[in-house]
């Protein structure tokens, strides 16, 4: 009897699992999606003239790095040469209107797409993204082509199947499936990043691909690997839903109209969050307005924490400037701020993004004024001197303390880097030594053994900093 109990409760196990697969679509075969999907993605190959010189003096050679070597390559012979190379897209509209990857197609003379690994057509460049790394392309040609639809990436959830269809090392019209390893992830690659992660096999000449969900919808466009050998079974793509704005605006402008506040942000920290009593880190802290800004006009202060934009909750600080980037220039919003310690609504007309140059900062030395220690700090500081005002271009009226060294044991090791200027400590600006010493001697008195500072660091970009103090 005990037996056929065993028995009768592994069949249902086998039953069980067999339920929860069936419900969890597990394909058997992508063979149906992809025959249906593969007349849409295209093979890209690109050309370009180097011109490069020939060293006129053959029997001479110089070490790597040598001056002279660069000096001689100036009176050579000018060569030209052709350089090519490979990528993906797809067709959006049936008129041969395409996507891919702007590093695909920068720089390039002559574009030629191939659809279905057939007919070849000349593609002309409709416009081109480089902070989102997006180029939208049109087939030379009055015939009509197959297109795919963008999906939702927004529902796109960790663990769901995925498959990408492209041109790796040239090899056309190549499928591979995975499932979606992670999303919002940040690599260091540009200025907006929210990229889905996938172990869908993604190598050299995927690039500007699509990633299709279990649909047939494009929910990314393959952008990236990691690592610089191959395959490593980990790549990123942009995800439709960020995609599919800056596309539409470069069909509609030929370029990208990105919303702007003129805010520099950063992280709120656990301890920024505890001395502006704020119940958790989260949103953006504003470490400086720009003169004229959208934001300065509307009443918008450093030191401000940036909970909610257009109703959206900013949980981290790099979440807000993809928000922005997508939302219509010209556009009223209504910006949720966390200010002295209660919460309050600013409406901004939000102006287009603009990219200011950073200061260059001249190396002029001068006789400078005593070094005096912080000990609570451990940190060496000297009074900000006119010279540094106007090496480093900084506003006239600039008072502060420049951080001359730093202790390995000083707990602002990590945060702060020697150069920096100390501008205010607990709100109060810092003037003096003395200054700063009696805002250091409060926070001790307290309870709460936090201090505020701040700081320009050495690239003149403000920052505030929450120091935990023994």
């Amino acid at each position: 009897m005990t037996k056929i109990k065993a028995i009768f409760l592994s069949l249902i196990l086998v039953f069980n699992f067999s339920s929860v697969s069936n419900s969890q679509n597990i394909p058997n075969s992508f063979a149906d999606l992809a025959e249906k999907l593969m007349p849409s993605v295209v093979n890209i190959s690109t050309t370009q003239t180097v011109v490069t010189r020939s060293n006129p003096f053959p029997n001479f050679q110089f070490p790597p790095g040598s001056p002279f070597g660069d000096m001689f390559k100036e009176f050579g012979t000018p060569q030209e040469r052709q350089s090519s190379a490979l990528g993906s897209g797809f067709i959006i509209d049936e008129k041969g209107i395409l996507v891919t990857n702007n590093h695909v197609i920068e720089g390039a003379e002559d574009i030629v797409v191939q659809v279905n690994g057939e007919k070849k057509f000349k593609a002309k460049v409709i416009g081109a993204d480089p902070l989102s790394d997006i180029a939208v392309l049109k087939i030379e040609s009055k015939e009509k082509f197959l297109p795919v639809r963008f999906g939702d990436s927004d529902k796109a959830r960790i663990g769901d199947w995925v498959i990408a269809i492209g041109n790796p090392f040239g090899l056309g019209g190549t499928v591979t499936s995975g499932i979606i390893s992670a999303r919002n992830r940040s690599i260091g690659l540009s200025r907006y990043e929210d990229y889905i992660q996938t172990d869908a096999s993604i190598n050299s000449g995927n690039s500007g691909g699509p990633l299709f969900d279990m649909s047939g919808n494009v929910i990314g466009i393959n952008t990236a690997i990691l690592g610089r050998s191959g395959n490593v079974g980990i790549g990123f793509s942009i995800p439709s839903n960020s995609a599919k704005i800056v596309i539409d605006q470069l069909i509609k402008f030929g370029e990208t109209k990105r919303g702007w506040l003129g805010v520099r942000i950063q992280d709120v920290t656990k301890e920024i969050a505890d001395v502006e009593k704020l119940d958790e880190p989260r949103g953006a802290l504003v470490a400086s307005v720009a003169p004229n800004s959208p934001s300065e006009k509307a009443g918008v202060k450093s030191g401000d924490i940036i909970l909610e934009f257009n109703g959206e909750k900013i949980k981290q600080m790099k979440e807000l400037p993809i928000i922005v980037a997508r939302t219509e220039v010209g556009k009223k919003v209504k910006v949720k701020i966390w200010r002295n310690k209660k919460e309050i609504i600013k409406t901004i007309t939000l102006g287009r993004l603009e990219t200011s140059e950073d200061f260059k900062i001249s190396e002029k030395k001068e006789e400078l004024p005593k070094e005096t220690l912080i000990e609570n700090l451990k940190i060496k500081v000297r009074k900000l001197s006119d010279q540094d005002i106007k090496t480093r271009n900084l506003p006239n009226q600039t008072n502060g303390l420049v951080i001359t060294s730093i202790e390995k044991d000083s707990p602002l090791t990590g945060s702060i880097e020697a150069n920096s200027i100390i501008l205010e400590a607990q709100k109060k600006k810092i003037r003096n030594v003395e200054d700063l010493n009696q805002a250091l001697k409060q926070v001790l008195n307290s309870n709460q053994k936090t201090i505020l500072l701040v700081i320009y660091n050495s690239q003149n970009q403000k920052r505030y900093i929450g120091v935990k103090l023994d």
